[in-house]
Parts: C-alpha cells; sequence; structure tokens
C-alpha cells in the first residue's frame, strides 16, 4: 500500500488499481488531509496510460465511509470548514475525471460525504446489507448544489429530496431499486461480485472503454461545469453544527 496520508492507499494488480480509504476505525472517516491525499493519488492514476480500472473500497468490514471526520470541525473557524468542503470536492471530483471506470465496492456504511464518494464512482456493487445515505442536514450543513446532483443524477429529483430531506439511510437492496447503486449481491459475495465486474471491464480494449466513459461524460459535462462555475456559500449553519457535533463526540469512542 502507498499513498499520500496513512487513511489513503492503493495497490496495484495490473492494470488494476484498488483503492482503499480510511483505516479501519472510526467509521473510516476521513480529514482535510486524507481528502488532499486521495485527490492526489486519483490525479496520479488519471496520468498512467497502463490503468485499466480501478476499485474503491473503505478499510476493514465494518463501513465504505462516513464521510469527512467530523472532529476536525468542532469548535473550527467557519473559514476551516469550508476549505475542508472544498477539499473534500476536489477529492470528489478527481474521482469523476479519471479516465477509465471506478468501482465502488460498498460494504457496510457509506454516509454523508461516504456516500458521496460511492456516488462520485462509475458503478457501485453493494453489500445486501450495506447502508447508504444522506444524513448531513441533521449537522446543520447546507447541501451544496454537487452533493444534491450526484445524487440526483442517479435517483431522480423526488429520490433525491427524499434522501435529504429525511438522511434516511438505505440498505443494498432498495439502493439498488432506486438507482442510487449498480448491483447487490449478499455479503460474501461482495468480492467475487466487484472481480467478475473488473473482469469484464479489463477483457474490453482499453481505448474502447476510455472511449465509453469519455462518452457518458460528454452528456454529463453541462450539469457539471455549470456546477463548477456555480458560487460557493456558506457550508454549514456553523452555530447548529456545533451544538449538535459536541453533543454527538462526546457519545462516540475511537472505536465508532
Amino acid at each position: 500500500m502507498t499513498g499520500g496520508s496513512g487513511a489513503v492507499g492503493v495497490q496495484r494488480d495490473g492494470g488494476v488499481a484498488t483503492v482503499r480509504v480510511g483505516t479501519g476505525r472510526r467509521a473510516n472517516a476521513l480529514t482535510g488531509r486524507d481528502w488532499r491525499a486521495l485527490a492526489t493519488l486519483f490525479e496520479d492514476l488519471a496520468d498512467d496510460p497502463t490503468l485499466g480500472a480501478v476499485v474503491l473500497s473503505g478499510a476493514g468490514s465494518s463501513f465504505f465511509s462516513a464521510g469527512s471526520d467530523m472532529r476536525e470541525w468542532l469548535s473550527a473557524d467557519p473559514a476551516d470548514i469550508d476549505a475542508a468542503f472544498a477539499a473534500m470536492e476536489s477529492a470528489l471530483t478527481a474521482v469523476e475525471r479519471l479516465p477509465v471506470p471506478v468501482v465502488a465496492r460498498v460494504r457496510g456504511t457509506a454516509a454523508g460525504a461516504g456516500c458521496q464518494l460511492a456516488c462520485a464512482c462509475d458503478l457501485r456493487i453493494v453489500a445486501d446489507d450495506a447502508r447508504l445515505g444522506m444524513p448531513v442536514a441533521r449537522w446543520g450543513i447546507l447541501v451544496p448544489p454537487a452533493f444534491a446532483a450526484r445524487i440526483s443524477l442517479l435517483t431522480g429529483p423526488a429520490v433525491a429530496r427524499d434522501l435529504l430531506f429525511t438522511g434516511r439511510l438505505v440498505d443494498g437492496r432498495e439502493a439498488v431499486r432506486l438507482g442510487l447503486a449498480s448491483r447487490h449481491v449478499p455479503e460474501a459475495e461482495l468480492d467475487d461480485a466487484v472481480a467478475a465486474v473488473v473482469a469484464s471491464i479489463t477483457a474490453h480494449p482499453p481505448a474502447a472503454i476510455r472511449a465509453a466513459k469519455r462518452s457518458v461524460d460528454t452528456l454529463l459535462a453541462p450539469v457539471r461545469d455549470r456546477l463548477a462555475t456555480t458560487p460557493t456559500g456558506p457550508a454549514a449553519d456553523y452555530a447548529s453544527m456545533q451544538a449538535g457535533l459536541a453533543s454527538f463526540l462526546a457519545h462516540v469512542t475511537d472505536a465508532g
């Protein structure tokens, strides 16, 4: 494993790279430094002409990722919180811009920015008992347009509203039904299912696969271009965020 931080690593097997996020602790939540390392890693992978596909997975077996490490936001200045969201968005954009397919292997929970990370991938293969969703409003987070767009492009606006307004988490079966995931399988079959999909991708000529991704991205370009030029507002209702985080983190242990 190598990577820009202890919570971001990559392993190569020929033309396939497996990127793992988190350390298996704290629900694989990522700090601002980790998000920047993830962006750098994907930017480096984008320059590799021998790359055929990427698998993105959380460390351990309990979580894909709970998103950002909110401990950093407790008592933080608003400017620092805004900067953390900017680092997060840069990493998500780097995943989306990779010229080869990225397959999310989702075991456990993918929540908040962790759900966004899965949605930034091209395909999401999830365990039946996985949990995906966007429970961010409870923290006073002001959902940015890019977050809403990633969900809406997969599920449609009505389902996106449901998930964003209620913050509910859905299991793997419902995630597929809603369009949030590509395929669900029993947890014991997850690794084999991901390997089979990656093998079917890399069996084709690399130029053809890159062209296929580029063509789909062309359809998404107007939305992404508009989002890139949309002025950013504050990341959160900071007073509500601080109050909520103080209460929540007081009950969370390092093993959470």
